[in-house]
């Protein structure tokens, strides 16, 4: 079979030269895994860190890619529940599965765990015409949900989530601010918090404001402008005013990071929660120490989530409230100018996704 792999890191982002389309040994399933024929799969940003070599020097040659949706065509002997014919997509969190926080329902805090087709190989990972994984790493595509939307959501609806509804918990009533609606993450945020009833204003550049309103959101504020948090707060005193409520946001959701960290933090009400489940500006973000423990706020980590909150996730989509956004489709041989386009963002909304054939 064909795979996108690559053999070297390319710390400087010259994706064209490393990323080559080669052909591979077919994967044969292992016991307790189930082999299925990718139709589409979909980049993330630890695509790139890959590449990178950092913060995770990651095993080569290496396939990359998390979100995979496509047909079973084999399965393990152990297998009970997955069989041949069925449609499913990747859950990419691999944990042990028999550790204190995999029982206790928190698999995505096992100290074993890895995120399928970033830390594992050498090539394994979505960007194949096959690949494979363990019976609890996938989950059933509901009727009406094609190939394209689960690969697109797999992991980031995953990750929104868990951010919002097995993290921070949201509530009917509250405002919540989801900080770079037009990503992948972001774009799924707005639904969820408008799914459990909640205002919500969305950030993001403004050539996608309008999108953002398309998918829900309440209100939309350009990121980018250097008062963008100012005008969020005035937003916040007229929903108070309408509410007979507090100014402030209730909820945070940012993966943005050093960039906007502060400024999420001014903007929080006295007892809110900041979720966080990312940086792509950077680390080293600034805290002005007073807006946490003077306002009693909450600031939660997340990463991933477990295997039923995506069958959840999935059961909306089912049912046609919750929806994939895809930006764009590319072949495998057009692997790097789709990596490309998601580094820089430039009119980027959405997922971006690969095909063996597009």
């Amino acid at each position: 079979m064909k795979a996108v792999v690559y053999e070297e890191y390319a710390p400087d982002d010259n994706y064209k030269k490393i990323l080559k389309v080669k052909e591979i040994d077919d994967p044969k399933p292992k016991p307790n895994e189930v082999v299925f024929k990718v139709k589409a799969a979909a980049l993330n940003y630890n695509d790139i860190w890959g590449m990178r070599g950092q913060p995770v020097a990651v095993p080569l040659p290496h396939v990359s890619g998390s979100d995979a949706a496509g047909d079973v065509i084999a399965v393990g002997e152990e297998v009970t529940n997955i069989k041949v014919g069925d449609r499913v997509a990747s859950h990419s969190n691999m944990s042990c599965r028999v550790c204190k926080a995999c029982t206790d329902g928190r698999e995505f805090d096992c100290t074993k765990r890895t995120i399928w087709g970033f830390q594992t190989g050498p090539t394994w990972g979505a960007f194949s015409e096959i690949t494979h994984l363990p019976e609890v790493n996938v989950v059933k595509i509901p009727d009406g949900v094609s190939y394209d939307d689960a690969a697109a959501a797999s992991m980031t609806l995953l990750t929104s989530w868990h951010m919002l509804v097995g993290r921070a918990k949201i509530k009917p009533g509250q405002t919540v601010l989801i900080m770079g609606g037009g990503s992948g993450v972001g774009s799924f945020g707005i639904q969820i918090a408008k799914l459990y009833g909640c205002t919500v204003i969305a950030t993001a550049s403004g050539d996608k404001l309008d999108k953002c309103l398309q998918l829900g959101a309440d209100f939309a504020v350009d990121h980018r402008k250097e008062d963008w948090s100012k005008e969020v707060f005035k937003i916040s005193k007229e929903i108070a005013k309408s509410t007979g409520g507090v100014p402030g946001i209730d909820v945070s959701f940012d993966h943005i990071g050093q960039t906007h960290w502060n400024q999420q933090l001014t903007l929080l009400k006295y007892g809110a929660t900041l979720v966080s489940c990312g940086a792509t500006t950077g680390y080293d973000a600034k805290t002005d120490l007073r807006h946490i423990f003077f306002k009693g706020t909450n600031i939660l980590g997340s990463t991933q989530g477990t295997r039923a909150e995506l069958e959840d996730g999935f059961y909306w989509m089912g049912k046609g409230k919750i929806k994939a956004v895809v930006d764009s489709v590319y072949s495998f041989e057009n692997a790097a100018e789709a990596h490309t386009k998601m580094l820089t963002g430039k009119g980027l909304f959405g997922k971006i996704l690969m095909k063996p054939e597009a």
